[in-house]
């Protein structure tokens, strides 16, 4: 159907065929890569005093004051890093004590809130701090490489790291390596992390298995301990019914910078776009529309598709779909793998984005 051509029934201001996702290939500066390691929109506004500690947990008040004295202890000239030693500077010794924070918690009691309200109180430009996931750390290595990455961010004053993951151990001795560079160089630390594999169902996991994990740098983290109850539902959340191909359609042609896909197709183009570049691909897109969505056909392709669901989500666009439900994606022996949490997080991301996306169709 052409750009100019109305769909079937719709209305004639409507005129516009929809984007595609697969006809994008952006290629993304590394400055750009770097520039966008802030929290993502959802919590541009949060700040310590938008946290609402629980009255009976009062490890959560104390989280806030330790969070705001680590954030107020970062100000000043960073010593260290590329263009900021002195010529006269010998390699600086590794910081003494802590460096770093890693609140330990269980779902729910607010932990990306508090890192990004860490990353928004510390008193340096943005260009200085940066904030991302343990995957968009990883893509950044991948797209960049080690040597660079280490030469980018050894400037800034804070690297926060949100769902650090520890159930890829090359990945986790990759970012382990690139942190005791950081440390090195000054970067202070800021981390919270998710749930050991073979522990999905405590919704949390102890700090020492983090502090072990890390390889030798558990001397530069102070764990802070945040105790809630955990609001969010453990299990698979339950879908909303697809639509047709149909409605998925009219809905992609009437609704402003929709995109338009056909789920296998788009599944293809995923594996051809590095991770990082995910961003970049959902750029002005106001919704996505997904037609034939079907089960995810092996882990390489699932766990793209994962990055892409923490993209959307971070971004709060929309995901109308036909086909299967969004919580038939993954396979039994996915949702019982290593990968698992990773699975659970985008069926229940995906699963908002879908009830999101109820508007779009016309009743």
């Amino acid at each position: 159907m052409s750009s100019s051509t109305a769909f079937p029934g719709q209305s004639p201001l409507a005129e516009t065929a929809p984007l595609s996702l697969c006809a994008r290939e952006p290629h993304v500066p590394a400055d750009r890569l770097v520039a966008e390691m802030v929290p993502p929109p959802r919590f541009d506004s949060v700040r310590f005093d938008t946290y609402v500690p629980d009255p009976n947990q009062p490890s959560q008040s104390e989280a806030v004051t330790v969070l705001a004295g680590f954030a107020a202890g970062l100000g000043g000239a960073h010593a260290t890093g590329p263009g900021r030693r002195k010529w006269f500077s010998k390699k600086p010794a590794a910081p003494a004590g802590p460096r770093g924070v890693y609140l330990d918690g269980g779902y729910g009691v607010g932990k990306t809130h508090l890192l990004a309200s860490l990353w928004h109180a510390t008193p340096a430009e943005p260009s200085l701090k940066a904030f991302g996931t343990f995957v968009e750390l990883t893509n950044l290595v991948g797209a960049l490489g080690f040597q660079q990455t280490v030469q980018t961010l050894s400037g800034h004053r804070l690297l926060c790291i949100d769902e650090f993951e520890l159930d890829d151990p090359g990945d986790t001795v990759l970012v382990s390596s690139l942190l005791r560079r950081l440390v090195e160089n000054g970067v202070a630390l800021a981390a919270t992390s998710n749930t050991l594999p073979g522990k999905l169902g405590e919704g949390r996991f102890a700090a020492v298995d983090f502090l072990r994990e890390i390889q030798g740098l558990s001397a530069h983290f102070r764990p802070l301990r945040i105790d809630g109850e955990d609001y969010r539902h453990r299990g698979l959340p339950e879908a909303p019914p697809p639509y047709d191909d149909e409605q998925v359609t009219r809905a992609a042609y009437a609704t402003p910078s929709a995109s338009l896909d056909d789920f296998p197709g788009l599944l293809e183009h995923l594996a051809r776009v590095h991770p990082s570049r995910y961003g970049a691909l959902t750029d002005d897109i106001g919704a996505v529309c997904l037609t034939g969505v079907t089960a995810v056909p092996d882990q390489s392709t699932a766990l793209r598709l994962v990055v892409l669901a923490d993209r959307l989500y971070d971004r709060e666009v929309p995901v109308l779909a036909s086909g299967l439900p969004f919580d038939r994606l993954f396979s039994d022996e996915m949702l019982n793998g290593g990968y698992r949490k990773k699975y659970f997080r985008a069926i229940s991301r995906l699963t908002a984005l879908a009830r999101d996306a109820k508007g779009l169709v016309a009743q």
